[in-house]
């Protein structure tokens, strides 16, 4: 009996520490930067493309993922009458660089 009583006990402890979950003192630190690059992008990539009636061709450009920088195509946009296209450009941002992207003006 007194076995029993013990053994009941024992087992009784054992499942108190089992969820009994001790506070994390290790402490880990990790950074990752997605913010705009520190350098220039590479020249951009010569896209010759013939004229399309109705149509203006928006230039490709360098995208930065938060990595690197990557090429995106550039392609044809419906004309807008009255307007023209600016495309995008690579601008000095403070210590950075940032991308103003193409938009349609008067």
């Amino acid at each position: 009996m007194i076995k029993k009583i013990a053994m009941a006990v024992a087992l009784g402890v054992i499942g108190a520490g089992a969820m009994y979950a001790q506070p994390a003192s290790a402490r880990v630190a990790v950074g990752v930067s997605i913010g705009l690059p520190l350098y220039a992008p590479p020249a951009p990539i010569v896209e010759r493309v013939s004229v399309r009636p109705g149509y203006m061709w928006a230039p490709g450009y360098w995208r930065w993922d938060g990595y690197r920088y990557g090429w995106r195509g550039g392609y044809w946009a419906p004309a807008r009458v009255g307007y023209r296209y600016a495309p995008g450009a690579w601008g000095a941002c403070g210590p950075r660089w940032c991308y103003r992207g193409g938009r349609w003006v008067r």
